[in-house]
């Protein structure tokens, strides 16, 4: 499975929400790489990921992409994080 963490910059807040991400699916046993990108990267890595985690704004600019997109209101909520990780691969 392909994650991309997305923020504005892809320096700090998508590091640290690839660093949440990678928390929660291993206490999930989900095997995963997780790839933190800025919004220029995205669009493309987005192509040919299963799931992008970004913020509701950037989820917007994001666009159509085949992978889905999940909104994390709170990149340092990891119970948010793993919430809606669990629903999106069962």
């Amino acid at each position: 499975m392909k994650i991309i963490a997305v923020c504005g910059m892809g320096i700090g807040t998508s590091v640290l929400l690839k660093m949440n991400a990678e928390k929660v699916l291993a206490k999930l046993d989900i095997d995963a790489d997780v790839e933190a990108a800025d919004m220029g990267v995205a669009r493309g890595a987005a192509q040919t990921a299963d799931i992008v985690l970004t913020s509701q704004e950037l989820a917007e600019e994001l666009g159509d992409v085949p992978a889905e997109v999940i909104v994390i209101n709170n990149f340092f909520d990891l119970e948010e994080i793993t919430e809606k990780l669990t629903a999106a691969v069962e």
